[in-house]
């Protein structure tokens, strides 16, 4: 038997968020809000002046980050069942859709989350903890690449005019010396906050215990999968991380190469191409591995895609059976 009777999809953008309330018995009904506090309160407003039962009611929604934060949090602590789900599942069981708006989104999210309301997973907000290792990551990660930008401008400048290239090396020493002091005071805080929780550190030494994978592609995805609930499967992991390519094919005519969606998650696909060729490069099983595909005549970037694949189930693994990885040795 179902436990909801109502059902509410929620469209999520910057400034406002769209929502479509489906009932027993009714048509659709729709509203709009300003995406802050005042605006989640009058969604609340909204819903009771409707006679919405909050414990009959399941509210879903994209997972968008930053721009759901307010929403999920003030709706958890109202004592609402919320559904926070990933774009691409909700996106492939629609098929063929015509027509496209934050309204018609949200309507569509709404009947998702009615027709696919048993495989519900009600979300549980993140620990405090992973969401000061999530803002810590993000600001290491603009200090790193603002450092990055800095040093190529100089190097490339040195091929074209050196005298002026040694000028702005001079200028900005200081600059780069301050970065690496906070991205360093940045990386002992991380280490710090990882220490102080105990299913945080734990998950943390059973992910980085697979070859290829650093501090930081641990940390990344503990954050993004919120300890690992938001994911039943390796591969339904690896489909978020843009690691499972998907087949195009319609009929004898449409044979498109098979490629991943475009609303994986990029931050990850990135880390897990970098730990791909340093598993390639330090590790003598997926090293052997690559160069056997290679020879055998494989596409490069098809052999590190499943190399990709491979690391991620080997995660999921160590974390599920809650052990550390055993490196298996090549005779």
């Amino acid at each position: 038997m179902n436990k909801f009777k109502n059902f509410v999809g929620i469209d999520i953008s910057k400034e406002y968020f769209d929502a479509v309330l489906l009932s027993p018995n009714r048509t659709s009904i729709h509203n709009q809000f300003r995406n802050d506090l005042q605006g989640v309160k009058a969604f609340q407003k909204w819903l009771k002046s409707e006679k919405v039962n909050f414990e009959e009611t399941l509210i879903c929604m994209e997972h968008t980050g930053m721009y759901g934060k307010i929403l999920s949090k003030t709706l958890i602590a109202s004592g609402f069942s919320i559904w926070i789900e990933m774009s691409f599942r909700i996106i492939r069981s629609m098929g063929i859709q015509r027509g496209k708006n934050d309204k018609i989104d949200a309507e569509r999210i709404a009947r998702y989350a009615q027709k696919n309301q048993e495989d519900a997973r009600l979300y549980k907000a993140p620990k405090k903890v992973l969401e000061k290792i999530r803002a810590l990551l993000a600001l290491r990660e603009k200090l790193v690449v603002f450092r990055a930008s800095l040093l190529k401008n100089v190097k490339e400048m040195k091929s074209f005019d050196a005298d002026i290239s040694k000028m702005n090396e001079r200028h900005q020493k200081a600059t780069i010396k301050g970065l690496d002091n906070d991205i360093k005071k940045i990386e002992k805080q991380l280490d710090i906050l990882v220490s102080e929780d105990e299913n945080v550190e734990k998950i943390y030494t059973q992910a980085s215990s697979v070859p290829g994978v650093g501090k930081f592609t641990a940390l990344l995805l503990i954050c993004f999968t919120n300890e690992f609930t938001l994911f039943e499967t390796p591969r339904q992991l690896a489909c978020y991380c843009g690691v499972v390519p998907f087949e195009y094919t319609s009929g004898k005519s449409v044979r498109a190469k098979p490629k991943v969606h475009h609303m994986a998650n990029k931050q990850l696909k990135k880390q897990f191409h970098m730990c791909a060729l340093s598993s390639i490069v330090h590790h003598s099983e997926m090293k052997e591995y690559y160069q056997r595909k290679v020879e055998e005549g494989k596409n490069k970037m098809l052999v590190i895609n499943n190399i990709k694949n491979k690391i991620i189930h080997r995660i999921c693994v160590c974390v599920k059976e809650n052990r550390l990885y055993i490196t298996k040795n090549i005779a």
